[in-house]
């Protein structure tokens, strides 16, 4: 099976594979420092919430290599100032706070036996982060799997595969067990404007894997649902609160809504470590205003007069009476979420992931 990996490490560089290109063309940007991290993190040259919070952790790996720090502390100092500066450039997608928060506390643990002990728990950590990402995408695409009716056609939004995960994806790596399971899935790949990661990720993806796909607008689930082409939808997400609100792509709301209205099942794919139990409702969730040119001069092409106001939320939020249900690494989790998901949660710390 073909493999697409979104970054690699090679020493103290850490590559990013340049989604902005894909899928014309496959550039590699090379980063030395987490402030070249963080700027291909803010520019959606590497997007996804699993990947971002490996690419995050291994953004602070680039800090001790570069550093100036003659003690533990003057390096936990560094990593402090890094972990902040990542934290702020995608508010909305948990798994950088998540991440940074893990990388930090084994660096800490560390601190008192010197610097090349710091360096190397870091280094450790990250590589845990990756390799539990990489697990959690098949355990996540075995337990959906069972949920994919034999030949469905699926419908799934933005990119949830190799490029924004450790492994397989999450929703689609739902779709790839399906595929792989030979149960003859179609899957209906929704555009996803206005940065087209639908058109230029997914179909690109599926298409490298065998997957039979077909490219819709965004504006045409509405008029699939109803003629009976759908038979489920399946998405990811960046934050789910404790009550079950689903953060996601902006579109996953509207196409929840189409799926209660034409009895069509809506499920969510995401780790546990996409799960915020400390914010309650998704009415708290940070909603990213991304730049309006995106909307008024997507992929460098002016659609609209320089001068028209444009407003670009980069996410919304699905309420948890409108997800069916949630896949996860720990298993397919069902309403009441506030209760399931902090089991799910538990489950992963006393598993010490």
């Amino acid at each position: 099976m073909t493999t697409i990996a979104p970054i690699e490490r090679r020493g103290d560089v850490l590559a990013i594979l340049d989604q902005r290109r894909l899928p014309h063309e496959e550039r590699w940007l090379e980063c030395r420092t987490p402030a070249e991290v963080g700027e291909a993190i803010r520019s959606l040259a590497v997007r996804g919430a699993p990947i971002l919070g490996i690419v995050a952790a291994n953004a602070l790996t680039l800090v001790a290599p570069s550093s100036r720090a003659s003690n533990p502390s003057g390096l936990m100092e560094e990593l402090e100032e890094a972990a902040a500066m990542l934290r702020a450039t995608r508010p909305t997608a948990v798994n950088i706070s998540w991440a940074v928060h893990r990388v930090l506390v084994a660096a800490r643990s560390s601190a008192a036996f010197g610097i090349g002990e710091v360096r190397a728990a870091i280094e450790l950590e990250a590589i845990a982060i990756e390799r539990e990402d990489r697990a959690a995408c098949d355990a996540i695409g075995a337990f959906g799997n069972e949920l994919v009716p034999e030949g469905a056609n699926v419908l799934t939004h933005c990119n949830t595969g190799m490029l924004c995960t450790g492994g397989i994806g999450t929703a689609q790596g739902v779709i790839l067990a399906a595929h792989r399971a030979g149960k003859r899935i179609h899957v209906w790949v929704d555009e996803t404007r206005p940065v087209w990661q639908g058109a230029r990720l997914t179909a690109w993806e599926l298409g490298r894997l065998g997957v039979p796909r077909t490219l819709v607008a965004d504006g045409a689930a509405a008029s699939l649902m109803r003629s009976g082409r759908v038979d489920l939808v399946v998405t990811g997400a960046d934050r789910i609160t404790a009550d079950g609100s689903v953060a996601n792509k902006i579109g996953t709301y509207g196409l929840a809504v189409l799926a209660r209205h034409h009895d069509v099942p809506f499920f969510v794919a995401a780790p546990v470590s996409t799960i915020d139990l400390e914010t309650a409702t998704g009415a708290e969730v940070p909603i990213e205003e991304r730049a309006p040119q995106e909307l008024t001069t997507p992929l460098d092409t002016p659609v609209a007069e320089p001068d028209t106001p444009a407003a670009n939320p980069a996410f919304d939020v699905t309420p948890p009476d409108l997800v069916s249900a949630i896949v996860t690494e720990h298993g397919v989790l069902r309403r009441p979420y506030a209760s399931t998901l902090r089991e799910a949660v538990g489950m992963r710390e006393r598993r010490g992931a």
